[in-house]
Protein backbone atom coordinates (compact mmCIF):
# COMPACT_ATOMS: atom_id res chain seq x y z
CA UNK A 1 0.00 0.00 0.00
CA UNK A 2 3.02 2.32 0.12
CA UNK A 3 2.35 3.66 -3.36
CA UNK A 4 -1.07 4.89 -2.19
CA UNK A 5 0.32 7.13 0.55
CA UNK A 6 -0.82 10.72 -0.06
CA UNK A 7 -3.18 9.69 -2.84
CA UNK A 8 -6.87 10.61 -2.92
CA UNK A 9 -9.90 8.33 -2.54
CA UNK A 10 -13.66 8.79 -2.41
CA UNK A 11 -15.79 6.36 -0.40
CA UNK A 12 -19.58 6.61 -0.62
CA UNK A 13 -21.85 5.46 2.20
CA UNK A 14 -19.06 6.27 4.65
CA UNK A 15 -21.10 7.02 7.78
CA UNK A 16 -21.45 3.46 9.07
CA UNK A 17 -20.78 -0.21 8.50
CA UNK A 18 -18.59 -1.24 5.58
CA UNK A 19 -18.07 2.31 4.31
CA UNK A 20 -16.84 3.56 7.67
CA UNK A 21 -14.47 0.60 7.98
CA UNK A 22 -13.06 1.21 4.49
CA UNK A 23 -12.44 4.89 5.23
CA UNK A 24 -10.57 4.04 8.43
CA UNK A 25 -8.40 1.44 6.69
CA UNK A 26 -7.50 3.77 3.81
CA UNK A 27 -6.71 6.67 6.13
CA UNK A 28 -4.62 4.29 8.21
CA UNK A 29 -2.59 3.56 5.08
CA UNK A 30 -1.87 7.26 4.55
CA UNK A 31 -4.52 8.18 2.00
CA UNK A 32 -6.59 11.35 1.78
CA UNK A 33 -10.15 10.06 1.85
CA UNK A 34 -13.33 11.95 1.05
CA UNK A 35 -15.98 10.06 2.98
CA UNK A 36 -19.47 10.94 1.85
CA UNK A 37 -22.95 10.16 3.13
CA UNK A 38 -26.20 11.96 3.92
CA UNK A 39 -25.45 12.36 7.63
CA UNK A 40 -22.74 15.01 7.87
CA UNK A 41 -22.60 15.03 11.66
CA UNK A 42 -21.68 11.35 11.84
CA UNK A 43 -19.05 11.85 9.15
CA UNK A 44 -17.50 14.70 11.13
CA UNK A 45 -17.46 12.55 14.25
CA UNK A 46 -15.63 9.75 12.42
CA UNK A 47 -13.13 12.26 11.03
CA UNK A 48 -12.46 13.67 14.50
CA UNK A 49 -11.69 10.16 15.75
CA UNK A 50 -9.16 9.23 13.07
CA UNK A 51 -7.55 12.45 11.82
CA UNK A 52 -4.23 13.54 13.29
CA UNK A 53 -3.08 10.01 14.07
CA UNK A 54 -0.94 9.48 10.97
CA UNK A 55 -0.23 10.65 7.45
CA UNK A 56 -3.77 9.96 6.22
CA UNK A 57 -6.80 12.22 6.57
CA UNK A 58 -10.56 11.97 6.18
CA UNK A 59 -12.52 14.79 4.56
CA UNK A 60 -16.24 14.54 5.41
CA UNK A 61 -18.64 15.56 2.63
CA UNK A 62 -22.42 15.52 2.76
CA UNK A 63 -23.72 13.82 -0.36
CA UNK A 64 -26.83 11.84 -1.29
CA UNK A 65 -25.83 9.63 -4.23
CA UNK A 66 -29.42 9.62 -5.50
CA UNK A 67 -28.99 13.35 -6.18
CA UNK A 68 -26.77 13.98 -9.22
CA UNK A 69 -26.24 17.61 -8.24
CA UNK A 70 -24.83 16.46 -4.89
CA UNK A 71 -22.43 14.11 -6.66
CA UNK A 72 -21.23 16.81 -9.04
CA UNK A 73 -20.65 19.17 -6.11
CA UNK A 74 -18.56 16.51 -4.39
CA UNK A 75 -16.33 15.99 -7.39
CA UNK A 76 -15.95 19.73 -7.81
CA UNK A 77 -14.84 19.89 -4.16
CA UNK A 78 -12.26 17.16 -4.76
CA UNK A 79 -10.89 18.82 -7.88
CA UNK A 80 -10.62 22.26 -6.26
CA UNK A 81 -9.28 21.13 -2.88
CA UNK A 82 -7.43 17.85 -3.38
CA UNK A 83 -6.67 17.75 -7.08
CA UNK A 84 -6.40 14.36 -8.68
CA UNK A 85 -8.48 11.32 -7.72
CA UNK A 86 -6.88 7.88 -7.60
CA UNK A 87 -9.41 5.53 -5.98
CA UNK A 88 -13.21 5.43 -6.22
CA UNK A 89 -15.01 3.13 -3.78
CA UNK A 90 -18.72 2.82 -4.56
CA UNK A 91 -20.05 1.46 -1.31
CA UNK A 92 -23.39 3.26 -0.78
CA UNK A 93 -26.28 0.85 -1.06
CA UNK A 94 -29.80 0.22 0.18
CA UNK A 95 -32.08 -2.80 0.46
CA UNK A 96 -35.77 -3.16 1.23
CA UNK A 97 -38.10 -6.07 1.87
CA UNK A 98 -40.26 -5.06 -1.09
CA UNK A 99 -41.40 -7.92 -3.40
CA UNK A 100 -41.95 -7.49 -7.13
CA UNK A 101 -45.50 -8.83 -6.83
CA UNK A 102 -46.61 -6.43 -4.09
CA UNK A 103 -43.82 -3.98 -3.35
CA UNK A 104 -43.56 -0.21 -2.97
CA UNK A 105 -42.46 1.44 -6.21
CA UNK A 106 -40.79 4.27 -4.29
CA UNK A 107 -38.58 1.73 -2.52
CA UNK A 108 -37.75 0.13 -5.86
CA UNK A 109 -36.85 3.54 -7.23
CA UNK A 110 -34.64 4.33 -4.25
CA UNK A 111 -32.88 0.97 -4.65
CA UNK A 112 -32.07 1.52 -8.31
CA UNK A 113 -31.15 5.18 -7.88
CA UNK A 114 -28.71 4.35 -5.07
CA UNK A 115 -27.28 0.99 -6.08
CA UNK A 116 -27.13 1.48 -9.86
CA UNK A 117 -27.46 5.08 -11.01
CA UNK A 118 -25.58 6.69 -8.12
CA UNK A 119 -22.76 4.20 -8.57
CA UNK A 120 -22.69 4.86 -12.31
CA UNK A 121 -22.62 8.64 -11.98
CA UNK A 122 -19.82 8.46 -9.39
CA UNK A 123 -17.88 6.13 -11.69
CA UNK A 124 -18.28 8.45 -14.66
CA UNK A 125 -17.19 11.52 -12.71
CA UNK A 126 -14.28 9.67 -11.11
CA UNK A 127 -13.01 8.51 -14.50
CA UNK A 128 -13.26 11.99 -15.98
CA UNK A 129 -11.41 13.50 -13.00
CA UNK A 130 -8.67 10.89 -13.29
CA UNK A 131 -8.33 11.70 -16.98
CA UNK A 132 -8.18 15.45 -16.28
CA UNK A 133 -5.11 14.91 -14.10
CA UNK A 134 -3.48 12.26 -16.26
CA UNK A 135 -4.01 9.45 -13.74
CA UNK A 136 -3.47 6.21 -15.65
CA UNK A 137 -3.42 3.78 -12.71
CA UNK A 138 -6.65 4.66 -10.90
CA UNK A 139 -8.78 1.99 -9.28
CA UNK A 140 -12.56 1.52 -9.08
CA UNK A 141 -13.94 -0.70 -6.30
CA UNK A 142 -17.64 -1.55 -6.24
CA UNK A 143 -19.11 -3.10 -3.11
CA UNK A 144 -21.43 -5.64 -4.64
CA UNK A 145 -23.15 -8.63 -2.97
CA UNK A 146 -23.56 -12.37 -3.37
CA UNK A 147 -27.04 -11.26 -4.48
CA UNK A 148 -25.31 -10.02 -7.63
CA UNK A 149 -24.49 -13.61 -8.56
CA UNK A 150 -27.64 -15.56 -7.66
CA UNK A 151 -31.39 -15.05 -7.29
CA UNK A 152 -32.40 -13.87 -3.83
CA UNK A 153 -35.60 -13.35 -1.85
CA UNK A 154 -35.38 -9.58 -2.49
CA UNK A 155 -35.51 -9.52 -6.28
CA UNK A 156 -35.24 -5.74 -6.77
CA UNK A 157 -32.16 -5.62 -4.57
CA UNK A 158 -30.79 -8.65 -6.41
CA UNK A 159 -31.50 -6.99 -9.75
CA UNK A 160 -29.58 -3.90 -8.65
CA UNK A 161 -26.60 -6.01 -7.60
CA UNK A 162 -26.66 -8.04 -10.81
CA UNK A 163 -26.41 -4.65 -12.50
CA UNK A 164 -23.33 -3.86 -10.41
CA UNK A 165 -21.74 -7.11 -11.61
CA UNK A 166 -22.44 -6.15 -15.22
CA UNK A 167 -21.34 -2.53 -14.76
CA UNK A 168 -18.05 -3.49 -13.15
CA UNK A 169 -17.16 -5.89 -15.94
CA UNK A 170 -18.36 -3.43 -18.56
CA UNK A 171 -16.12 -0.74 -17.07
CA UNK A 172 -13.16 -3.12 -17.04
CA UNK A 173 -13.58 -3.68 -20.77
CA UNK A 174 -13.99 0.04 -21.46
CA UNK A 175 -10.77 0.77 -19.57
CA UNK A 176 -8.95 -1.86 -21.62
CA UNK A 177 -10.30 -0.41 -24.86
CA UNK A 178 -9.12 3.03 -23.73
CA UNK A 179 -5.60 1.59 -23.25
CA UNK A 180 -5.43 2.68 -19.61
CA UNK A 181 -3.86 0.80 -16.71
CA UNK A 182 -6.83 1.54 -14.45
CA UNK A 183 -8.24 -1.39 -12.50
CA UNK A 184 -11.70 -2.54 -11.43
CA UNK A 185 -12.77 -4.73 -8.52
CA UNK A 186 -16.18 -6.03 -7.49
CA UNK A 187 -16.36 -7.23 -3.89
CA UNK A 188 -19.40 -9.36 -3.14
CA UNK A 189 -20.05 -10.11 0.55
CA UNK A 190 -22.56 -12.52 2.00
CA UNK A 191 -24.07 -11.72 5.38
CA UNK A 192 -22.26 -8.82 7.06
CA UNK A 193 -23.29 -7.64 10.51
CA UNK A 194 -24.10 -4.00 9.74
CA UNK A 195 -27.01 -1.59 10.39
CA UNK A 196 -28.53 -2.53 7.01
CA UNK A 197 -30.51 -5.40 8.60
CA UNK A 198 -32.34 -2.91 10.80
CA UNK A 199 -33.20 -0.84 7.74
CA UNK A 200 -34.52 -3.85 5.83
CA UNK A 201 -36.63 -5.14 8.74
CA UNK A 202 -37.32 -2.07 10.88
CA UNK A 203 -40.44 -3.62 12.43
CA UNK A 204 -39.15 -7.16 12.90
CA UNK A 205 -36.20 -7.21 15.35
CA UNK A 206 -36.84 -10.87 16.13
CA UNK A 207 -36.13 -11.81 12.52
CA UNK A 208 -32.81 -9.97 12.71
CA UNK A 209 -31.92 -11.75 15.94
CA UNK A 210 -32.70 -15.15 14.40
CA UNK A 211 -30.59 -14.37 11.35
CA UNK A 212 -27.59 -13.21 13.36
CA UNK A 213 -27.93 -16.17 15.73
CA UNK A 214 -27.93 -18.76 12.93
CA UNK A 215 -24.81 -17.55 11.12
CA UNK A 216 -21.59 -16.04 12.44
CA UNK A 217 -21.66 -13.06 10.11
CA UNK A 218 -18.79 -11.25 8.48
CA UNK A 219 -17.72 -7.97 10.04
CA UNK A 220 -17.26 -4.66 8.23
CA UNK A 221 -13.49 -4.91 8.75
CA UNK A 222 -13.47 -8.19 6.81
CA UNK A 223 -14.76 -6.37 3.74
CA UNK A 224 -12.45 -3.40 4.29
CA UNK A 225 -9.52 -5.84 4.42
CA UNK A 226 -10.61 -7.21 1.04
CA UNK A 227 -10.52 -3.67 -0.38
CA UNK A 228 -6.98 -3.22 0.92
CA UNK A 229 -6.01 -6.57 -0.59
CA UNK A 230 -7.35 -5.64 -4.04
CA UNK A 231 -6.01 -2.09 -4.04
CA UNK A 232 -2.66 -3.14 -2.60
CA UNK A 233 -1.97 -5.78 -5.26
CA UNK A 234 0.94 -5.03 -7.63
CA UNK A 235 0.04 -2.51 -10.32
CA UNK A 236 0.02 -5.19 -13.04
CA UNK A 237 -2.45 -7.37 -11.10
CA UNK A 238 -6.17 -6.71 -11.46
CA UNK A 239 -8.27 -8.57 -8.91
CA UNK A 240 -11.60 -8.34 -10.74
CA UNK A 241 -13.94 -10.21 -8.41
CA UNK A 242 -13.93 -11.24 -4.76
CA UNK A 243 -16.81 -13.21 -3.23
CA UNK A 244 -16.76 -13.46 0.57
CA UNK A 245 -19.18 -15.52 2.63
CA UNK A 246 -19.33 -16.46 6.28
CA UNK A 247 -18.25 -20.08 6.67
CA UNK A 248 -21.73 -21.01 7.91
CA UNK A 249 -23.67 -19.32 5.08
CA UNK A 250 -25.14 -21.80 2.60
CA UNK A 251 -26.30 -19.68 -0.37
Amino acid sequence: MDRWIGRVAIVTGASSGIGEAIVKKLVGHGMKVVGCARNEEILKKIASEINGKGAGEMFPFKCDVTNEENILEMFKYVKENLGALHLMVNNAGVAYDSPVSSGDSQKWKRTLETNVLGLSICTREAYQLMKDFGIDDGHFVNINSVAGHRIVDKPMYGASKHAVTALTEGLRRELREAKTHMRTTSISPGYVETPIFHKIYPDDPERIERLLANVKCLQSDDIADAVIYAVGAPAHVNINEIIIRPVEQIL
